[in-house]
This record gives structure tokens, sequence and C-alpha cells, in this order.
């Protein structure tokens, strides 16, 4: 029996979205393949947490999701005036409450008990003719309605975004295997042709899902690397990740600043860049001999980083 999917984020069914996407980022990067190479354990719980966050974070798939326990809308759900199977409703009835909507099989069914076998039979109307789906007045054949588009959102993950990739999808009950293309944005969509509801087109809106610590800008990724005090006053060298899963060991400077960002060519997005941007720690002195050393520092290494400032 498939998880409940606030079970699977560790979050309340009343949990806001921010909370959602913090349950997300955390999770997502305790299991990510990168941190767990080979563990497949991890790597099916990195999977199982990103469908949690791809229905969670869309507001129409999570309220289906609450009412149906499926993120997929049920056929017929759009209300009063809704279209079942070939755009054809049955209403039975008309009290309070609405017409019940029965599809033509259904209704088909219901005529032959109430009507016997002759109905549709020879010298009897086709039950086709009743519900509209065979000839029209005048003999003439009906064309059916040409099949409408139609659009759905699917979330995928950052790295697919960037890569590109196969991603699997349940569409109108059918399985889709959907090849993304790399450097693919938010809100850029995919047409399927043939591939909607009665043989129509779909429309794939893209949604990207958070990377837990790259950041996309254009085709370039930038991702935050802490450097403790005294490495950024001497210097180091730090082993960075890229989105192709390798580490890379990157030089530091001395004397760099917080803010400051180091440059990766080629491992960006496309022919993009990466960029290494630094967040220096800096830790209040622990006692009296501390404050003594970075106040005779201060004396040998002076500095005026305000000077120069249109409000300085």
């Amino acid at each position: 029996m498939p998880r409940d999917l606030y079970d699977v984020l560790g979050v309340k069914k009343d949990a806001s979205d921010d909370d959602i996407k913090k349950a997300y980022r955390k999770l997502a990067r305790q299991y990510h393949p990168d941190r767990n190479p080979g563990d497949k354990q991890a790597e099916a719980r990195f999977k199982e947490v990103q469908e949690a966050y791809d229905v969670l974070s869309d507001k129409g798939k999570r309220a289906n999701y609450d009412r149906f326990g499926t993120a997929e809308p049920r056929p017929g759900g759009g209300g009063r005036g809704g279209a079942g199977p070939g755009g054809f409703h049955f209403n039975w009835g008309g009290g309070p409450g609405g017409a019940q909507q029965v599809d033509p099989a259904e209704a088909a069914d219901l005529f032959r008990q109430f009507f016997g076998g002759g109905m549709g039979g020879e010298g009897g109307p086709d039950l086709n003719e009743l519900f509209g789906q065979g000839r029209g007045r005048g003999g003439r054949t009906r064309r059916s309605p040409p099949a409408q588009e139609v659009e759905s959102e699917v979330t995928i993950p950052f790295q697919t975004a960037a890569l590109g990739g196969a991603v699997n999808l349940q569409v109108d009950g059918k399985e889709l295997s959907v090849k993304i293309p790399a450097g693919i944005e938010e809100g850029q969509s995919l047409r399927l042709q043939g591939q909607g509801p009665g043989g129509g087109s779909l429309r794939l809106v893209i949604r990207v899902a958070p990377h837990p610590f790259f950041r996309r800008e254009g085709n370039n990724v930038v991702l935050e690397v802490p450097l403790a005090l005294a490495e950024a006053v001497l210097g180091t060298k730090v082993d960075v990740p890229t989105l192709d899963g390798t580490q890379l060991a990157v030089k530091v400077p001395p004397g760099t600043s917080s803010g400051s960002r180091l440059r990766l060519r080629g491992k960006g997005i496309k022919g993009g860049d990466q960029f290494i941007e630094i967040k220096v720690a800096v830790p209040a002195p622990k006692d009296e001999r501390s404050r003594e050393l970075i106040e005779e520092f201060a004396r040998l290494n002076p500095q005026h980083p305000r000077t120069g400032l249109p409000w300085s």
C-alpha cells in the first residue's frame, strides 16, 4: 500500500507551502545520490521524496490528493457541465443536488434493461443515434469533435532540467516516458502529439524542483561554500561537487572575502559556468588572548573597506 505523501515528507496535512519545501530540501539533501553512492535504499527514498514533493508543492494536485487520495483528477469531476467520455453527458434526474452524469455505455445498458433487447435491434432505433453518436437529422453522419489539447503540470528534478533525461509520467491512465531536453527552464512547456485523452495533444508545463545545494542563474549554477576565517585569510583548497556528480579541488586564494565568486568554466548548464560563492564564517573571540591576537592582526594589516562609498 503506497505511503501517505505527508508521512513521506514528515509533515502534517495542514503544513504550509514553506514547511513542505523545508522538509523536502532536508530529506533531498539527506538521501541525494551524490551523498549516498551505490545505496539503493537511499536512491529509492530520494525518488519517493521527489514524488511526494511533486504532488504536495502543486496546489491543484495537493487538493486532488487531499480529496480523492490521488493527484490525478477524477473522471467527470469537473462539476455540473463537465464532460464525460466522448464529451457527452446523460443527465439522470434534475432534482436538488444537480444531475447525475452517466456515460453513453452506461445509459445504453439502462435503456436495454427498461425497453428490452429490441432497442437498437432490427426495426428499432440505434442506441448510438439516441445518444448523439450516430447520424444526425437528415441522415448525415455526425463528425466527432476534434480532440482538444490538454494541459498538465509536471515537476522534474533540478538535475534532469539541467542535464536532460527521461521522466516517467502517468497521463489518462497511461504511463509515458518523456524526454526532457537539457537546459529546460521553469515555466517552459513540451507538446506531445497524440498523447492526450482521445488522441489529442498533451501540453506539459514544466516545474523544476529546487536542488538541495545548487541554484540556477540562467545557464550558470551557483554553489555556496562556507570557509573558516583562517581559511579565508590564509587561503585553502576545498573539494566541491559539480552537476555531473564529479568532485573538483578548488584553490581559494588568500584574502578571499565573503561573497566572492570563483569560476569553474563550462561546468554549468549547456556550456555555462559553475560559480563557487564564498561565505566566511566569523567566530566571536572566546577569551581575552584571542581578542588581543585579532587586535594585533588588525594593526598589522589595516583595512578601510568603507572608503569611497557614497554614504561614508
